[in-house]
């Protein structure tokens, strides 16, 4: 279930995980996982950390230590959710998924259809749990790495199997497809200035 309560903080260590509406598959059906590292690389910029991360087929955890940009973390993430719903209609429209697209329309409500929203990509609200400790942190970078290794869809043996996390690079130093920063390094970081 969304937590729909605002994080007071503007920096710190978060555990966020945001889903695709209804749970659909977009971004296996769109392959569009480059939509969240390109969010990820527009986070970095701004200079906030990539931790670790896990890019499911319907939903996307990931452990983010923000910098204090003067804006709120929930904004930073709404806008992010954004960017990547605008990615991956244009991939629906572009590799002509007419019933998918048909159906996050009408997953629109009325009062968002009033204001122009035409799809439905992700559920309104993200999930978030602030990361004090680093044995929190590893907790919950080992639940993400997880995740694809168990339940109905499982996806693949072991957690450094899975191309689209940062199991990799937890347990074998090697970087996937995306360079994460080690939790350990946040101990030099002052995410406050």
């Amino acid at each position: 279930m969304p937590v729909r309560k605002i994080i007071p903080e503007k920096d710190g260590v978060y555990f966020i995980t945001f889903t695709c509406a209804h749970w659909l598959p977009l971004f296996e059906i769109t392959n569009g996982y480059n939509a969240v590292y390109n969010w990820f690389d527009l986070l970095k910029k701004n200079g906030h950390h990539i931790i670790g991360y896990s890019i499911m087929h319907n939903h996307v955890h990931a452990i983010i230590a923000f910098h204090n940009t003067g804006k709120t973390i929930n904004s930073i993430v709404g806008n992010g959710k954004r960017f990547m719903a605008y990615d991956i209609v244009n991939r629906l429209q572009k590799q002509n998924h007419l019933n998918v697209l048909t159906q996050i329309k009408a997953m629109v409500n009325d009062a968002q259809r009033a204001i122009n929203k035409q799809h439905e990509v992700f559920e309104p609200s993200f999930d978030w749990k602030e990361c004090r400790t680093e044995k929190f942190i590893q907790q919950k970078l080992n639940y993400i790495h997880w995740n694809a290794c168990r339940g109905v869809n499982k996806l693949v043996d072991l957690p450094e199997q899975y191309i689209h996390s940062s199991a990799k690079f937890y347990a074998i130093g090697e970087h996937g497809i995306y360079s994460v920063t080690s939790y350990m390094e946040l101990r030099d970081i002052d995410l406050t200035k």
